[in-house]
C-alpha cells in the first residue's frame, strides 16, 4: 500500500472542536507511517482549521511531531475520491474514515470503516488496534 488517507472527526479524534484523541492515536499513526509510503489526511475540516488541531494535539504530545506538517488534500464534492491525492494509485491507497456517505461505490473496497469515536468516550476503545491489524493485513 502506498497512501493511507485517514480521515480526522470521529476516526482519530472526537471532533475539531473538544478535540479528544481515541485511545492509541499515537501508536496507530507511528505503524501507519512505518508502513506506506505516504500518510495524508483526507478530511471535511479545512486545512487551517486541521493544522490548528494538530499543532494542538502535537503540543499535547497525543501525535508525533509530524502530524502537525502532513500532507493535506483538498478536495471539493460530496465524496472522498481517492483520485484527489496527487501521485497517487487509487488500487494503492486505503481511505481509513467513519463516514460510509463519504465512501465512492466503486472504491469501497479500498476502504476501512471505523466506528465513529463519539460520547461516551471510552479509554477502552481498541478501535484503532483493530484497524492497525486489517491495514497490517492488506500491507502483507
Amino acid at each position: 500500500m502506498d497512501v493511507i488517507a485517514l480521515d480526522l472527526e470521529g476516526t482519530l479524534i472526537s471532533d475539531a472542536e473538544s478535540q479528544r484523541p481515541r485511545p492509541g492515536l499515537r501508536k496507530f499513526l507511528v505503524a501507519c507511517k512505518k508502513m506506506a509510503g505516504r500518510v495524508v489526511m483526507f478530511t471535511a475540516v479545512k486545512e487551517d482549521r486541521f493544522r490548528a488541531v494538530a499543532r494542538s494535539l502535537v503540543n499535547r504530545r497525543y501525535v508525533p511531531p509530524w502530524f502537525e506538517n502532513m500532507e493535506y488534500i483538498s478536495w471539493s464534492g460530496f465524496k472522498k475520491d481517492l483520485r484527489f491525492i496527487p501521485r497517487a494509485n487509487p488500487e494503492l491507497a486505503v481511505l481509513v474514515d467513519d463516514y460510509p456517505d463519504f465512501v465512492l461505490s466503486e472504491q469501497v473496497h479500498r476502504w476501512i470503516k471505523v466506528e465513529s469515536f463519539q460520547s461516551p468516550y471510552s479509554c477502552y476503545d481498541t478501535e484503532l488496534s483493530r484497524v492497525l491489524k486489517i491495514l497490517e493485513q492488506m500491507n502483507e
